[in-house]
């Protein structure tokens, strides 16, 4: 007798925990400013996966942070197909004037949707950024981006992603910010991750990227 799979729920997923559980890894984290800056990617866009809470990773950590410490403030300031410099420029007097005591930082991946990519020019805006963003004060954050990620138009893509990666943990270390290297997470393996667009990663990726980050914020903690 064969046996089917049941699809997974984010009850099932094995790895996606409950906002209870991932509050309480939370306990004692200091954080009442939490800011977000970037792109579509930052903003937690995403197609609805059945079975899943229909949020976006952003929306999923500001819930445990708001578990934790009532009086939480949030700015999400992310704007679709933001490049780093444009965020920096079109977002960055407000990220400033609010103030955070933890701030996402752009990955930077609409900096390589080009022709011929200006590697000197990608690493400065991402340098700059990570610059203004540590003179904010806050406890700083980002994401490496996963390796499902694919513009089939660019045939050098893979390499595109993953240097631009290595750019991403290079200024992390350097600027001591928590990371999140989704690269070669097993999520990146599910056939149903990525949205209709096959960029952005559906409500089931979304709720992984929020348990990882969370993860990794208690892991500074501890």
């Amino acid at each position: 007798m064969t046996t089917i799979a049941q699809p997974l729920t984010e009850e099932t997923d094995p790895h996606v925990l409950p906002p209870t559980d991932l509050a309480a890894l939370l306990f004692d984290a200091p954080w009442r400013r939490y800011g977000v800056f970037g792109d579509s990617l930052s903003l937690g866009m995403g197609d609805p996966t059945p079975g899943y809470e229909n949020l976006g990773w952003p929306a999923r950590v500001e819930r445990v942070l708001r578990m934790v410490r009532p009086d939480l403030e949030y700015l999400n300031t992310a704007r679709f197909r933001a490049t780093t410099a444009q965020a920096l420029d079109e977002q960055g007097r407000r990220m400033r004037e609010f103030k955070p005591d933890l701030l996402h930082v752009n990955s930077g991946a609409n900096d390589i949707v080009r022709r011929t990519p200006d590697w000197d020019r990608i690493e400065g805006d991402l340098r700059d950024m990570y610059t203004f963003a540590a003179r904010t004060g806050a406890q700083l954050a980002v994401y490496t981006l996963g390796r499902a990620y694919l513009v089939p138009v660019f045939p050098d893509w893979t390499e595109r992603l993953l240097r631009l990666n290595d750019i991403t943990r290079n200024l992390a270390g350097e600027f001591d910010a928590v990371l999140v290297d989704s690269e070669n997470h097993p999520l990146n393996d599910r056939p149903n991750l990525l949205s209709e667009d096959k960029i952005h990663f559906s409500t089931s990726g979304q709720a992984i990227l929020a348990t990882l980050m969370v993860r990794q914020l208690a892991h500074r903690l501890s």
